[in-house]
């Protein structure tokens, strides 16, 4: 990735292009739904402002100007099919990803573009409008379903890290459902979106005895990535799960990277003990790199940035995510980890409780900037 090249073209061209007199436009926190005139695919034509609770379609129309396409899931999952379905052009294209994988590519009409993986609902890839690519993919990374996809933004639901069920929970190795698609028609750039949407079945019930809808909007705002997650009970009983976004980003080098926004924060420190992980309390300051880092950071601030090496930062924003994961396996893996740093929003210190019918919902921003 050429960041010199994307601070000088993307981030700043873009930012500056919204009226931006900073480097950075503070990004206001997300709204529960998208602007009120859009181009939809898949989507209700029972769309009104959602309540909370209401299984409503994150990409849903809300106005009476709409294009549809038919309502009910999508059983064919070839792309021609999925195309046919949800596709809208120049904006949502489904394509043929690694290894044959099923893909949504979303196109800005700035040139910002970014792909998510049926497979595991991950987003492999968000690139700025130069074509420079902010999220990494590990060389190890599998993409037969034998494993889940070792990069991009991967789920990690609804468990975190080790426990009763497999390592970071099903939903990354499993197929989602596109639920929807759309393209905001207003301003004249159009906010490409999809929903995905991941149900319990056979396989999560006989290690997660619960009935269950994670719904997984992404759109591109310009070259910002926005995601909105929702769970919601669908059974009769109360459950608990913890969640993140295991999200990967490439960095110049980590030992130039750095972390802005948690000097001060007491953490879980799990390179110290990954059983018991000690609670510890970081120096003020950034968070630089001299070894391997696990950290688990509590109520964390709603904003953070990465710096990753020569200007350019990505600044994370979050509403729901509590808690900050910053994670680099230093020499464990030694063909890759200068290459990348995890920093991810999670909610996993404290697991969310839902009761039937109730919904929990979290949302990011992602926006690279000048540092």
């Amino acid at each position: 990735m050429n960041l010199s090249r994307l601070i000088l073209f993307g981030a700043v061209s873009y930012l500056q292009g919204k009226g931006c007199k900073k480097p950075l436009c503070p990004i206001p926190v997300m709204p529960a739904v998208m602007s009120s005139a859009r181009v939809a695919r898949g989507a209700s034509a029972r769309a009104p402002a959602r309540a909370p609770g209401r299984q409503s379609s994150r990409c849903s129309p809300l106005s009476r100007s709409r294009v549809y396409a038919s309502s009910e899931t999508v059983t064919d999952d070839s792309l021609a099919a999925l195309n046919i379905k949800y596709a809208i052009p120049g904006s949502v294209e489904f394509v043929e990803g690694r290894e044959g994988l099923p893909a949504v590519k979303l196109t800005h009409a700035c040139g910002a573009s970014a792909e998510v993986y049926l497979f595991g609902g991950c987003v492999m890839s968000w690139k700025q409008a130069t074509g420079d690519e902010v999220l990494y993919v590990r060389p190890d990374a599998k993409f037969d379903k034998s494993k889940p996809i070792s990069g991009g933004m991967p789920h990690c639901f609804p468990q975190f890290g080790p426990g009763e069920m497999q390592q970071h929970g099903f939903a990354r190795n499993l197929d989602w459902e596109v639920s929807s698609t759309s393209a905001d028609v207003n301003p004249d750039d159009k906010d490409p979106c999809v929903e995905i949407t991941l149900r319990d079945n056979e396989y999560t019930r006989a290690m997660w005895d619960h009935a269950f809808e994670l719904h997984y909007s992404i759109t591109l705002h310009g070259e910002e990535l926005q995601t909105e997650y929702r769970v919601i009970n669908t059974g009769d009983k109360p459950f608990s799960f913890q969640a993140a976004l295991h999200s990967y980003f490439e960095v110049v080098n980590i030992k130039l990277a750095a972390v802005e926004g948690l000097g001060g924060m007491k953490y879980l420190d799990k390179v110290a003990d990954a059983e018991n992980p000690p609670t510890k309390e970081m120096p003020n300051g950034t968070l630089t790199f001299a070894g391997p880092v696990d950290s688990v950071f509590e109520n964390s601030p709603s904003e953070v940035s990465l710096l990753v090496g020569n200007g350019a930062g990505i600044a994370l924003q979050q509403t729901g995510f509590t808690d900050t994961i910053v994670w680099t396996p230093w020499e464990d893996m030694p063909d890759c980890y200068e290459s990348f740093c995890c920093v991810e929003n999670a909610k996993a210190v404290k697991p969310v409780t839902l009761d039937p019918n109730d919904t929990w919902n979290a949302t990011t921003r992602f926006a690279v900037y000048t540092a």
